[in-house]
């Protein structure tokens, strides 16, 4: 069944392409109007004038202070409230061992993958406090969940964005306020294509779906939590991952 999001005003960062593209849509499906936003100007643009009226762009880096309050004003001025926040910006900072990951490339991993995170929280939940009610999905990973080596820097700011989670869904469920992160796995995206994924049955064999994931599956997962279906869930790990961090396949275990 569909998530409904009729009447809701939800941001989503990175929204140009990938999960946040695919998350305005469904959005946008499911009866919502949207903000998308992301530092890919061109694509953002076309993308939103793709998904018509109920969607707007905005240029938005999600380190800065003031560009996170000119994208919830411009929400609450195009659209009257704020009701979601998908925060899905982010970077992969590349395959590195810890010892050879430098520290300016770390610092930039958690500067976007994090920090950007817990700013658009704040700036959001004064304006959803107002409204008595809201929804904030945190994009984390598989590597929030799980130590996954060559990845120092995204694996510490998806874990970081795990425990931040926590943190607003237990300061602010009183304020009607639900706060969860989903946890993709190995998903077809541009971030990922360079590894040499393809989609289709049987193309990943390190999952029990033996499959990558489609962004689609993760944008439903969004829409799900970002509505009034879930209404009593907050504090949730929502891994959509295929069942990678639940354990080893048998394949890998007896190599066949």
């Amino acid at each position: 069944m569909a998530a409904d999001l009729q009447g809701k005003t939800v941001i989503i960062t990175g929204g140009a392409r990938g999960l946040g593209a695919e998350a305005g849509r469904v959005a946008v499906e499911a009866g919502a109007r949207v903000v998308l936003t992301d530092v890919l100007e061109e694509e953002g643009r076309a993308h939103a004038e793709k998904l018509g009226a109920d969607a707007r762009f905005i240029r938005h880096d999600v380190t800065s202070e003031e560009g996170w309050r000119e994208v919830v004003d411009h929400a609450v001025a195009t659209f009257g409230r704020v009701d979601g926040l998908v925060n899905n910006a982010g970077i992969s900072g590349g395959s590195h061992p810890l010892e050879q990951q430098s520290v300016q490339d770390f610092r930039r991993v958690i500067d976007i993958n994090l920090i950007g995170v817990f700013i658009g929280m704040r700036t959001v939940i004064p304006v959803m406090k107002e409204n008595g009610s809201g929804s904030i999905v945190n994009l984390s990973s598989a590597a929030g969940l799980m130590g996954l080596a060559l990845t120092s820097g995204y694996g510490a700011a998806k874990w970081g964005v795990r425990g931040l989670t926590k943190v607003g869904a237990v300061e602010l469920g009183t304020a009607g306020i639900r706060v969860n992160s989903v946890h993709p796995g190995m998903i077809y995206t541009p971030m990922t294509a360079h590894v040499g994924i393809a989609p289709g049955a049987g193309n990943y064999p390190h999952t029990p779906m033996a499959r990558v994931g489609e962004p689609a599956e993760i944008a439903e997962a969004v829409a799900f939590l970002l509505s009034d279906a879930a209404s009593y869930i907050t504090g949730a790990e929502l891994a959509v991952d295929g069942g990678w961090t639940t354990g080893p396949t048998v394949q890998q275990l007896t190599g066949r």
